[in-house]
C-alpha cells in the first residue's frame, strides 16, 4: 500500500465511485499495481464529464504529472490509426471490402491479392510480424520493412482467423493511407485533428515534446501468450518483433502508427468519441453514420493466432463482444496498450473514455486498475 498522491482534475458527484476507484488504484491497486501516475478522462455525447490525474510523471526528479504531461499509450494508438483509415473511407479514397493490392500492387504479392481492407485492418492477413528473424533496427528502414512484408506470403490463410499484428499494422496501414490520402498518418494527425480540435496527441513527436514525457515503469513478469509458435514468436518472441537498437529519442520521433503515438487521455477520448457521438467531434461531422458503422461491425470472431483470447474484431478495433472489458455494451469498441492503457467508444451511451498510467502491468488485454474505474464509470451511468 502506497499514500495517495493529490488528485487533480474533475469528476461530479454523480461519479464519485470513479474517484474513489482511481484514488484506490494509487494506495491498493489490484495485484499490487499501486499507480506511479495515471489521468482516466470520459467524454459523454461530445462534452467531457470526468478528467482525472494525479501522480509523478518522472519519480527520480519528483517531477509531477499535470495536464499536459504526454503518455506513451502503444498499442492503445492503434484506435487512432484505425480512425484515421475511416477517414479515408468517409472521402471514398478507401474501401474495406475492397483489396489492398488495387492501391498498394506491390502488396499484392505472395498469395495476398484477394486480401481485403476489412482483411488487413482486422488482422487476418497473416503478416504479424517476419517470417525469419531480423535486426531490430530494421523498425527505422520504413520502406526496408515494407518491402519485407510486401514479398512476404501470409503465415496463415488470410480471411480464416485473425492473428494480432502488433507493429507490422501500423506500416501496413500507415502505407495504405499514405497511398489514399498522399500524407503520413502522423501528419494527417496533426492538420485534420490535433491543430484544429486542440488534440494533443501524437504519431511522431518533435524533439521538442519530448521533455513532456512521462517516465514509464516496465512490467515486473513477461506476459502471458499461451502455447508458443511461430506465429507468436514473429508477432512477440524474435530479436528483430520490435523496433530497437535506436534509443528512445528516435523510436519516439518516427512515426510508428501502431505503436508510438504519445498523448493524454483526455484527447484519446475525444477523438474516440467521434465513434460514439454520432460521428461528430466538437460538433463538426468527421464521420457518416454508415461508416461508423463499417468501422466498428464485426469482421471476425473467434480464437485469435497470437492472442491468447477469442476476439471479435472490427476494422481496426477490438470489439468488446467476448472480452467484456469495456462496460456493458458488446458492440462498444476499443483497443488496449502493452502495459495496461485503453481507450474506447460506446455508441449506445454516447460515450468514449481513456486510461493512461506509468506504471506498466503483464497484462495483454484488460489492465484490472482500468477494468476498475470502468465498472465504476457505469455505475454512475
Amino acid at each position: 500500500m502506497t499514500d495517495l498522491p493529490e488528485i487533480h482534475g474533475v469528476c461530479p458527484a454523480r461519479f464519485a465511485a470513479v474517484r474513489d476507484a482511481f484514488a484506490a488504484n494509487f494506495t491498493d491497486a489490484p495485484e499490487g499495481l499501486d499507480e506511479q501516475a495515471a489521468r482516466f478522462s470520459v467524454v459523454l455525447a461530445g462534452e467531457t464529464v470526468i478528467d482525472l490525474w494525479a501522480g509523478l510523471a518522472d519519480p527520480r526528479s519528483a517531477t509531477p504529472f499535470v495536464q499536459t504531461t504526454l503518455t506513451p499509450v502503444f498499442s492503445t494508438g492503434k484506435a487512432v490509426m484505425a480512425l484515421l483509415i475511416a477517414t479515408c473511407v468517409e472521402r471514398g479514397l478507401l474501401d474495406y471490402d475492397r483489396p489492398v493490392a488495387e492501391i498498394w500492387p506491390e502488396y499484392g504479392q505472395a498469395g495476398k491479392a484477394a486480401i481485403t481492407l476489412a482483411q488487413m485492418m482486422s488482422h487476418q492477413d497473416g503478416l504479424p510480424g517476419f517470417d525469419a528473424p531480423v535486426d531490430p533496427t530494421i523498425w527505422f528502414d520504413r520502406q526496408a520493412v515494407l518491402d519485407r512484408l510486401c514479398a512476404q506470403a501470409p503465415m496463415w490463410p488470410p480471411g480464416t482467423a485473425s492473428g494480432y499484428h502488433p507493429i507490422t499494422i501500423g506500416y501496413l496501414a500507415g502505407e495504405v493511407f499514405r497511398r489514399a490520402d498522399g500524407r503520413t498518418m502522423g501528419r494527417a494527425l496533426r492538420e485534420d485533428f490535433a491543430q484544429p480540435f486542440g488534440l494533443d496527441l501524437w504519431i511522431g513527436l518533435p524533439e521538442t515534446e519530448h521533455g513532456r514525457v512521462a517516465t514509464m515503469r516496465k512490467p515486473g513478469k513477461a506476459v502471458d501468450l499461451g502455447p508458443i509458435d511461430a506465429v507468436k514468436t514473429a508477432a512477440f518472441l524474435d530479436k528483430g518483433s520490435a523496433p530497437g537498437g535506436r534509443g528512445s529519442a528516435e523510436w519516439r520521433t518516427m512515426e510508428i502508427p501502431s505503436a508510438n503515438l504519445h498523448g493524454t487521455a483526455l484527447d484519446l477520448a475525444r477523438i474516440l468519441n467521434v465513434l460514439a457521438n454520432d460521428g461528430l467531434l466538437d460538433g463538426k461531422a468527421i464521420l457518416s453514420p454508415e461508416v461508423v458503422e463499417a468501422v466498428s461491425s464485426e469482421r471476425i470472431h473467434g480464437l485469435d493466432r497470437v492472442l491468447p483470447f477469442t476476439l471479435s474484431w472490427g476494422a481496426g478495433y477490438t470489439r468488446n463482444a467476448g472480452i467484456g472489458i469495456f462496460g456493458p455494451n458488446p458492440d462498444a469498441v476499443g483497443h488496449c496498450g502493452w502495459g495496461g492503457s485503453c481507450a474506447f467508444a460506446d455508441a449506445d451511451a454516447k460515450l468514449s473514455a481513456a486510461y493512461v498510467m506509468t506504471r506498466q502491468s503483464h497484462h495483454l488485454i484488460g489492465d484490472p486498475r482500468a477494468r476498475r474505474l470502468i465498472e465504476a464509470l457505469y455505475s454512475g451511468i
